[in-house]
C-alpha cells in the first residue's frame, strides 16, 4: 500500500506534504523519502492530538504542524535547513515565535477564477494536477472541489496569509479556459481599493504578443486599466490540446515588437512565464538574456524562475557548464551569456518553485543559493502562485526559517541567507520592481483590520461575482 492509499493520508499532515499542483503542469508522485518523511509527521501530530485532546484533521493546519513538518524534512534529508526549535513542535506559541520577525510580504503572483470561467476550466485535471505535488501538510485542496472564486482568494490570501500586498495576475488565453480577464482584474483591485484602501493589491494586463488584436488594445488598457506589469506567455496559447502557437521575446516577428510597445506606453514591467512547462521549447527562460540585454530599461521578472520539476527532469544542483541546460540553471546561462551582471534588470520569481521545492530542500538550497549568487540578492522575488493551492502560510512560513547549510555555502560558494537578504526577498524586490512605497503603504494600513475584507466579500454577495465581468 503506498502513502497516498492510506486512509486520511491528505488530511493529517501540513500543506507541502500534500500532492497539489496548477493548470500548467502535473504534480510529482510521492518518493521513499517523501514517504518516510510523512510517518515521522503523523507519529508527532497523533502524539499531539492525544496530548491535546484534539483531533489531528485540526490540528495539520496550525504553526506547530509547520514546525513538525520542517522538522521531520531535516532529520530525512541529514542536516539543518529548516531552523526550528524543539519545543515549537508541541507548543503553538513556540511555532508562532518561531515563523515570526518579518512583517512584510508581497505576494507577486496570485490568482483566482472569474465567474463563469470554472464550469468551462478543466478543474477535475488541475486539482489532480495540484495535489500530486502539493507538500503533504496542505489541507485546503481535501474535498470534492477546491474553491478558486474571488471570495476564496480575499480569505486565503489577506485573512489566512500574512501578506501586506498581493499582485492579481492570470493565466493566458482568448477563450473560456482564461481565468481572468484584463478588465476583471482591474476591476478586482478597484473593489479591494474601495474597502481596503488604495496600493494594497496590483495587476497585470495579459498580453498575446502573437494575437495582432491584444497588441493593438495595449495602449488602451494602460489608458484605462492602469496595469502594473504585462504578463506573456511564450509558450503560446492554452487549449484544450496544449499550448499552442508559441514565440519568443528575442525574435523579430513578435517579442521585440512587443517590448518596443511595453517601452513606448509603460509600465516597463514585463513578467513572463518560464518553466514548469513541460520542458517545451518555449517555455525555456533562455530567450531573457538577449531581450534584458536588448531592453535594459526594462525590467523582466521570470515567473517560477525557469524551474522545471518532473520526473523525467535531472533534480537541480550546482551551476557548471554540465548542467547549465538544466532547469533555473538555463535561465542563469541565458543572463550570463547575455553580459547582465548581478543587480541587472532580470529577477526570478519564486511561485509555485518553492511550493515543489519546499519537500526537497537540498534542491531549494541550491536553487535559491544559484539565484542569489548569479542574478543578485536584488533579484530573487517572492510569490506563492496561490490560491491554486490554498493559502500560502505555510510556505511562507517555511522559507522565513529556511537555511542554506554552512557545507554548502562553503562548497558552492553560497551566500548565507540573512534576515536582510529574505526581507529583500519577500518585499523589498518587489517593491523596486513594480514602485511600490512600502512605508507609505504600511503607514496607510497600520490600524486596519479584517473588516475591510468582510465588507469586500458582502459587496460580492450583495452583487454576485459576475459584476467583475461587467468589462470583458
Amino acid at each position: 500500500m503506498s502513502v497516498t492509499d492510506l486512509p486520511g493520508a491528505q488530511l493529517d499532515r501540513p500543506m507541502f506534504l500534500r500532492q497539489l499542483s496548477t493548470d500548467e503542469y502535473s504534480p510529482l508522485p510521492y518518493t521513499k523519502r517523501d514517504g518516510r518523511t510523512i510517518s515521522r509527521v503523523q507519529d508527532t501530530l497523533r502524539e499531539q492530538a492525544w496530548r491535546r485532546n484534539t483531533p489531528v484533521r485540526l490540528l495539520a493546519d496550525s504553526k506547530s504542524a509547520t514546525a513538525a513538518g520542517l522538522d521531520a524534512l531535516n532529520r530525512e534529508w541529514g542536516d539543518v535547513y529548516y531552523q526550528i526549535p524543539p519545543d515549537a513542535l508541541a507548543d503553538e506559541d513556540a511555532a508562532v515565535d518561531a515563523f515570526s520577525g518579518f512583517d512584510r510580504v508581497i505576494d507577486v503572483q496570485t490568482h483566482f477564477m472569474a465567474s463563469g470561467a470554472y464550469p468551462s476550466f478543466p478543474a477535475e485535471m488541475l486539482i489532480q494536477l495540484y495535489r500530486d505535488i502539493m507538500p503533504d501538510w496542505w489541507q485546503d485542496l481535501e474535498g470534492e472541489k477546491p474553491k478558486w472564486d474571488i471570495a476564496q482568494w480575499l480569505t486565503d490570501i489577506f485573512i489566512r496569509s500574512e501578506n501586506t500586498m498581493g499582485v492579481l495576475t492570470s493565466s493566458p488565453g482568448l477563450t473560456d479556459l482564461r481565468n481572468l480577464f484584463n478588465p476583471e482584474m482591474a476591476a478586482t483591485r478597484a473593489l479591494i481599493e474601495r474597502f481596503g484602501g488604495s496600493g494594497r493589491l496590483l495587476t497585470h494586463a495579459v498580453v498575446h504578443a502573437n494575437v495582432a488584436s491584444d497588441t493593438d488594445q495595449m495602449q488602451q488598457w494602460a489608458d484605462e486599466l492602469h496595469p502594473n506589469g504585462w504578463k506573456v506567455y511564450t509558450m503560446g496559447q492554452l487549449t484544450m490540446n496544449g499550448w499552442t502557437e508559441p514565440w519568443m521575446l528575442d525574435d523579430d516577428r513578435f517579442g521585440t515588437p512587443f517590448l518596443e510597445k511595453v517601452r513606448a506606453i509603460g509600465p516597463k514591467v514585463v513578467c513572463t512565464h518560464k518553466g514548469i512547462s513541460q520542458m517545451v521549447d518555449n517555455g525555456s527562460p533562455r530567450d531573457l538574456g538577449p531581450a534584458a540585454a536588448r531592453f535594459p530599461d526594462i525590467q523582466f521578472l521570470v515567473y517560477h524562475s525557469g524551474y522545471e520539476f518532473f520526473t523525467e527532469s535531472p533534480a537541480e544542483g550546482e551551476y557548471n557548464e554540465q548542467t547549465a541546460n538544466q532547469g533555473v540553471n538555463r535561465l542563469i546561462s541565458s543572463v550570463l551569456g547575455a553580459g547582465i551582471e548581478s543587480g541587472g534588470n532580470v529577477s526570478a520569481e519564486l511561485g509555485t518553485s518553492w511550493f515543489a521545492l519546499t519537500r526537497r530542500p537540498e534542491d531549494a538550497a541550491h536553487v535559491l543559493g544559484k539565484l542569489v549568487k548569479y542574478l543578485g540578492e536584488d533579484n530573487v522575488i517572492w510569490g506563492s502562485d496561490s490560491i491554486w493551492y490554498g493559502a500560502p502560510q505555510p510556505i511562507l512560513d517555511a522559507f522565513r526559517c529556511f537555511q542554506i547549510p554552512d557545507a554548502m555555502c562553503d562548497r558552492y560558494g553560497y551566500a548565507k541567507l540573512t534576515d536582510e537578504v529574505k526581507h529583500k526577498i519577500l518585499y523589498k524586490n518587489a517593491c523596486r520592481a513594480y514602485g511600490v512605497d512600502m512605508d507609505d503603504v504600511v503607514a496607510r494600513t497600520a490600524n486596519d483590520e479584517v473588516t475591510w475584507a468582510r465588507d469586500a466579500l458582502a459587496e460580492i454577495e450583495k452583487n454576485g461575482a459576475d459584476f467583475l465581468r461587467g468589462g470583458r
